[in-house]
This record gives structure tokens, sequence and C-alpha cells, in this order.
């Protein structure tokens, strides 16, 4: 799953910009069966290949967040496992990857999931996934711009 969207900001800033935003704040709308993001518990100064958080979903649902990759101003990639609520049964894991690549005199933001099915059953169901979480990409990277940049 992939989702892509230009910014007019430099490649570095939109990195800086978006490797630290408050999920909570990124993903503040859920979006169909895709609940959004209530809080985080982890360190404040988000960034170095190997920390972690607990993302706590409205609905009461958690996960922990790794980071995997930081690749300044290219990327960042993260592993998602220890899935609570009701993406349990759908997710073993999740690799996900934010990308970020000069386009014109802007930024082309990729965000890219990789979701690995806790069963073949579950595996059936991520087509319909993919297009809620298609969705909630679009809406959250509009949310991007309303965060990144003036009005």
């Amino acid at each position: 799953m992939s989702y892509s969207r230009t910014y007019p900001l430099e490649v570095g800033a939109a990195f800086d910009a978006v490797l630290v935003l408050p999920l909570d704040r990124l993903f503040d709308r859920r979006y169909a069966a895709i609940p959004s993001i209530r809080a985080t518990d982890g360190p404040p100064d988000w960034g170095t290949v190997g920390q972690s958080r607990t993302i706590r979903l409205t609905g009461g649902a958690t996960m922990r967040e790794q980071l995997t990759l930081v690749d300044r101003p290219r990327a960042f990639g993260y592993r998602i496992d220890q899935v609570t609520g009701p993406m349990k049964p759908l997710a073993d894991h999740i690799d996900g990857l934010w990308s970020f690549a000069p386009a014109g005199t802007g930024t082309r933001v990729t965000w890219q999931w990789t979701v690995y099915p806790r069963s073949a059953v579950s595996g059936s169901a991520l087509p319909l996934f993919a297009k809620m979480w298609t969705g909630y990409a679009r809406q959250s990277l509009e949310r991007i711009e309303e965060l990144l940049l003036p009005a």
C-alpha cells in the first residue's frame, strides 16, 4: 500500500518536520474502520533507529512502533507489532516507510505500508483493508499540509 503527495517544501525540511510530527495530530481522524491515534508513549526526542513507542488508538487498542531506518533526508522506516484490538486478527506486523524526494520546487512525500497478515484467512481481508488504508493515508497526507504550510 502506498500513497504520495507533493508539498512546496525543501526535502530536508519536509523530512525533519514529518519525522517528529505528533501522531495524535497527524492521524487525528478515523477513516472507515481505521481509528484515529489518541496518544503515544515513548521518547520525546523521536528520531533514532531502535527507539520504540506505544501508539494508543481511540477505542483502546495499542501497537508498538519501532524505528528501523533513519536516512535523512531520503526516508525513515518503522515496524509496527504487538497489535491489540480489532487489527490484531488482521496483522502480525507492519513495515512502514516514509520517503522524501525532490519534485520540481518541492518534495514528493510517499507513505507506504507492507502488512504481514496473521493468517491465510486474515490475508484474504487485506484488499478491503488496503482500500480503507488508502483513504486514511489520503486524509493524513492532507493533514500534513494543514500542519506544515501556512494558510
